[in-house]
């Protein structure tokens, strides 16, 4: 069995709709999917509808947190969210602030880079985003498009990067509050790519002890920004404290190189994911 239980349609920032990204599943020769759009469920109807007999599709969310170490800037964490109940109150509060942050936050950075020169503006992104959550995987494309940059990474790399004089942080979740809501939804709180380094500043075992403390279930150990230590420091933690242990692809299309399914999950741990979430269940045959 082939599970990956972490991929991007362009309901957020991937490059295939919710559709597409079943068929390149469905190719890839996967037996479970999870859609987990950034700070969005409404990839799920669609999923939904157009799962392909065999397939079972997960669904989740991948929330946009922050750690706030003492004495110290706070620290970009992501948490993905399995199985939760997607109407409960204070998960569709949190998610309405944040789609509405970032936002807010692309449009300033394009009107920054407009202002310098470069050749992109709002509305064309907007436009190319189809409706989805906008963010900035869709002005590096923009970018890209224009000829200002050579490819997404390179975008990333350079003017949107978080030393860029372009880039501005987010108000994103306490990731404390955040894993709070998601169990008070019924679903499962994963730790995304936790020592992704190359990503930047990432948080201690302090951080992840706290989490955990506050209700955390999982580490996404196997992911293609983990290095071989990381995933052994990783798969430690989650021996001591109990915790699931999860494998994905990060999969974004296009947007990144990555292929799906490039890391996944074990079978035993997907079964305890899914005895574990309560707010919602898996759509399969």
């Amino acid at each position: 069995m082939r599970i990956d239980l972490h991929t991007h349609s362009s309901v957020s920032d991937g490059t295939e709709t919710p559709t597409e990204l079943l068929a390149t599943a469905r190719a890839a020769g996967l037996d479970v999917l999870a859609l987990t759009d950034h700070d969005t469920t409404a990839g799920w109807a669609e999923v939904e509808r157009a799962r392909p007999a065999g397939l079972t599709v997960v669904p989740g969310m991948e929330l946009s947190c922050r750690w706030f170490p003492s004495g110290a800037p706070p620290i970009s964490v992501h948490l993905l969210a399995y199985l939760f109940d997607p109407d409960h109150p204070g998960l569709v509060a949190e998610r309405t602030r944040l789609r509405t942050e970032r936002l807010a936050r692309g449009e300033r950075i394009v009107d920054a880079l407009a202002a310098a020169g470069y050749p992109v503006t709002w509305a064309q992104i907007v436009e190319r985003s189809q409706g989805g959550v906008v963010g900035r995987p869709h002005v590096a494309r923009a970018l890209v498009d224009a000829g200002v940059v050579a490819s997404v990474d390179q975008a990333f790399a350079t003017l949107l990067h978080h030393r860029s004089p372009y880039y501005l942080a987010k108000a994103d979740t306490d990731v404390l509050e955040g894993i709070a809501l998601v169990r008070a939804a019924g679903g499962v709180p994963v730790f995304a790519h936790g020592l992704a380094t190359k990503r930047g500043r990432v948080v201690g075992d302090e951080a992840i002890a706290a989490m955990v403390d506050a209700g955390l279930m999982g580490l996404e150990v196997d992911h293609p920004d983990h290095d071989a230590d990381e995933r052994a420091h990783l798969r430690r933690l989650a021996g001591e404290r109990g915790l699931l242990v999860t494998g994905s692809s990060d999969y974004h299309g296009t947007n990144k190189t990555t292929p799906i399914a490039a890391c996944t999950t074990a079978p035993d741990q997907l079964e305890a994911l899914l005895a574990a979430g309560t707010g919602a269940t898996p759509f399969r045959d």
